[in-house]
Formats: structure tokens, sequence, C-alpha cells
């Protein structure tokens, strides 16, 4: 017998049986995690062996899901892998997950790329609700969010967009990527508030600048990988076969090393003796002087940065594009501000004066909210919704994107039509259940005031000082309008404008 036949039939025998035992032990594990004993499950569409439904959630995941509730129903399961996957779609099914049940439903699944010990324990995206938590966003809320905080911060609001209309001037009638000059625009306010310095520069790119926002933005990327074979397959997670952890990890430590000689130069001056009680604070000085180590200080920027940031920035460009698609939406904003203003320039305060500009930014909110399933959930135990039984250690998402285009809820759903939000109360502080962009519960986004304050005052500026043009003489109604679903949902092609500066009397 030739020698090389036996060994192939061996090796080939070998991997048949390598293979099936593999195959034997997933269904294992699948049927271990995903017990078909659970009673009362929410419905949901049939399922494959070992996969589950993975075959059918898809690149959008918020437009299947979508489909599926209005198939199955508010409250859905589906099984990804080895995990429980329930998602709730309607108003109703979101209360009962987010007020009802939120002290059992308020746990995070923690993305594989930030699943590291040295991580977790100063996270306050994906910590446990416990009393460090609870220290840091109360930390946070008084000196970032408080109406005293952003009343505080208004000025520097104003510099920036300022610098930003500046720099727009400059370029005028050139094409302008307006997801970069917003985002940096909203990245130095927040660097503002956190290190009293911008970290990034409109006119220069500089490399360390774009180092910073590069790994910010990888960050983001590796968190938002939805083909985790870890996270449906718990048993490969160790192996980390994808390199999302390991990719994750690296670009969180470029982010802790660019900034970490900052903390400690704040730190010396802090403990020095000629610091001051009197001198203004940064919001580092406040983490420094609660003793904050430099281990938590860089985990919560990097989360306020990645998060802060991308979140407001992706909003604030569907906002723009949606206005651009309605030219009477711009009219009347314009007509709007004049009549309420009526000054050569904008500022932070008189923006309570305008409320169908406000009316637009919960339209685009409704329409695009940044985070469509918010952070994703998990169930600490064993727990009922809306008569349905929601198991231990189940992933749950509350579909917003889905809740905000159901025309169950909202008449005429896909128009943009911020007149629905004029007289009315509708807010999105988390107690209206149709209308959730931030969230609700103990898990609520805490810069909710200043991300939509930020929204308004950015559109507000940029219209009052600029006409905004297509580039190519586009016709607005055709513009681009699909997204990308990257645990934000971000417009997938750029929105680039022109912004010519509008001729004003001298009497203005």
């Amino acid at each position: 017998m030739d020698i090389t036949v036996f060994v192939d039939e061996n090796l080939s025998s070998i991997f048949i049986l390598s293979t099936l035992i593999f195959l034997l032990f997933i269904i294992k594990q699948t049927k271990r995690l995903f017990p078909d004993n659970i009673k009362n499950l929410p419905p949901g569409p049939p399922k494959l062996p070992i996969i589950g439904n993975l075959h059918q959630v898809g690149d959008k995941p918020h437009v299947s899901l979508t489909k599926f509730a209005q198939e199955y129903g508010p409250l859905i399961s589906l099984q990804l892998g080895t995990q429980v996957l329930v998602v709730a779609s309607s108003p109703e099914a979101a209360m009962g997950i987010l007020k009802t049940q939120d002290r059992l439903l308020s746990s995070r699944v923690v993305p594989t790329a930030l699943q590291h010990k040295s991580l977790l324990p100063h996270s306050i995206m994906f910590s446990e609700c416990n009393e460090s938590w609870r220290t840091l966003r109360n930390l946070c809320r008084t000196e970032m969010f408080s109406t005293n905080a952003l009343e505080a911060y208004s000025r520097l609001r104003e510099e920036k967009v300022d610098r930003l209309l500046e720099f727009l001037r400059k370029k005028q009638g050139q094409v302008i990527n307006t997801g970069d000059i917003v985002f940096t625009t909203l990245f130095n306010t927040l660097s503002c508030i956190v290190f009293d310095k911008d970290l990034l520069d409109l006119e220069e790119e500089h490399e360390t600048c774009v180092g910073v926002k590069r790994s910010l933005l990888m960050i983001l990327e590796y968190v938002a990988r939805i083909k985790d074979v870890g996270s449906f397959f718990p048993v490969f997670q160790r192996f980390d076969l994808q390199g999302i952890r390991k990719g994750g990890l690296k670009h969180v430590h470029e982010v802790f090393n660019y900034w970490k000689d900052m903390i400690e130069e704040r730190r010396t001056h802090i403990s020095s003796s000629t610091w001051s009680s009197l001198q203004s604070r940064s919001f580092l000085d406040r983490l420094l002087e609660n003793e904050f180590s430099n281990d938590r200080i860089n985990q919560y920027l990097t989360e306020l940065f990645v998060g802060g940031t991308n979140t407001t920035t992706t909003a604030l460009i569907w906002a723009m594009a949606e206005i651009v698609n309605n030219k009477d939406v711009m009219k009347k904003i314009e007509e709007e501000m004049k009549r309420e203003i009526n000054s050569g320039k904008i500022k932070v305060s008189p923006l309570t004066k305008l409320p169908y500009l406000q009316a637009c930014v919960k339209e685009a909110l409704r329409l695009h909210p940044p985070v469509p399933f918010l952070l994703p959930r998990l169930a600490v135990e064993t727990c009922e919704v809306m008569n349905y039984t929601i198991p231990k250690n189940a992933s749950i998402f509350v579909n917003v994107w889905a809740i905000g285009r159901d025309p169950n809820v909202w008449d005429d759903p896909l128009s943009f039509k911020p007149e629905r939000f004029l007289g009315s109360n509708l807010d999105f502080k988390g107690q209206n259940f149709e209308f959730l962009p931030f969230g609700s519960g103990r898990r609520i986004c805490p810069s909710l005031p200043l991300g939509s304050k930020s929204m308004e005052f950015i559109i507000a500026s940029l219209i009052h000082e600029f006409d905004w043009v297509l580039p190519n003489n586009e016709v607005p109604s055709k513009l681009d309008m699909d997204d990308k679903f990257m645990i934000t949902l971000r417009k997938e092609k750029p929105l680039k404008l022109i912004f010519k500066p509008k001729h004003r009397s001298s009497t203005v």
C-alpha cells in the first residue's frame, strides 16, 4: 500500500472525527446555554441548530430586528449562537425593561474589545451599578452636565463655534466634510472642559492629534464588531480568534499614553504648596482631588471622548442632512432666528427662544437615534416583561430606532416633520418611552443636556452665518440617506457641503 494514501486516509479520518466531536460539543453548549425548557420566552423566528438566528441578523440589525418585531410582536427573542437576545420594539416593552425591571436588567453586555481585567473595574459604561459607579456618575453630572455647569461652559462653547465659523469663512467655496469639522469642534470643547486645552486642530493635522483621534475611532470600531465569534460562542472567547480584544486593548493603551503626561503634570501641580483652592478647576482636577487613580481616570476619559464626541457628531450630521433635504425646514429656522434673535451673532443663552429649532433636533433624534439599540443590557436575574420570561444572562436590546418609526406610535413616521413636537410635552429625558434617543432609567446617558444643547447651538450658528450648498449642484432630495451600523448609526456616505457666507446689511 502507498504510505501517502494511508497517511492521507488517516488524516482525513482524524479531521472528520475531530470535526464531529467539535460540533457535538457546540451543540451541547448551545443546549446548555439556550435550553429548550425555558418556558414562556418571547416569540421569535425559527432557528437553526448551533448558529440559531445568526444568519438572519445581517449587517443592519436595526432593520432586520424591526422586521421580526413587525411579524412576531413588540417583545421578541432570538438565539445568536449560545446567547439569548431579547429585543423590545414598542414603548410598552421599553418601559418594562427600562423602568419596571430596571433593577434586574441594568447590567451591561461588555464588548469583547474591552473585556480586560484592568479596564472593567473603572468603566462607567460597562461596570455594575455599584457605589464606585454612582460616585463617578454623580461627579460627572455635577461638574459637567448640570444646569450650572452648562451655563459656566457656555462661553467656552461659543469660543469653539466661533473658531469653527472662522475656519469655514476661510474655506468658502470649498467642499467640506461636515463630520470632520463637527467632530473636531465637539472634541475640543470636551478637551477644554477636561484638560483646559485643545487636543485637535481645525487648521492643521498634527501627527499626535491625528493619532489620538484615530485611536479613539479605532476603539469604537473594535467595540462595534457585530460578527464576533467569541461573543456568540463564549467557549472561543479566550482564544480571541479575530484579534478583537487584542486590537481594542492596543488602541486603548495608545490613548492612555497620549494623555498620561498631562495627568501626572496636573497631579503634581495639585499636590504642590502653591495650589490654591481659589484656582479655576478643570474636570481632570476634580477627578484628582477626589483621589481617582490613573487607571480609573484613563478609562473614564477614554469612554467620555469615545462616547460623547461620536454620538453627538453622528446625531448632528443626521440633523444637518435632514435640514438640507428639506428647504422649507431651513427657511423656517432662518425666519425663527430673525424673529426671535435678530442679532449679528448667535449666543448660547437665546436658544431657548427657538422652539422650532429644538423641534428639528428632536425630530432628527427620532428618525436617527445615534445608538439605535442603546447600549446592550444584561439580565442579572430571571424576570418577566409583558408576561414573558427574560432568562438570566440574556442580552437585551431596546430598539429605539424601531420605536421612532412605528406607525402605531407616530403619524407619517418616515417623514421629517419637526412640527409634530411643537406644543408637545414629549421630551428625551427618559420619561416618554416612545422617544428614547438617550435611554432611560439608571443607565440614561449622563451627557444628554450637553449633547442636545451642542446640536442646537452648532446648527443655529451654521444656518445664521452660511448658506448650505451641496457640491456639484446636487439636488437635495437625492441626497443619499443610507446608514451604516457601528453601535452608533452613522450616515454611510459623509455629508459634504459648501458653506457660502450670507450677505448681511450693515444695519444688522
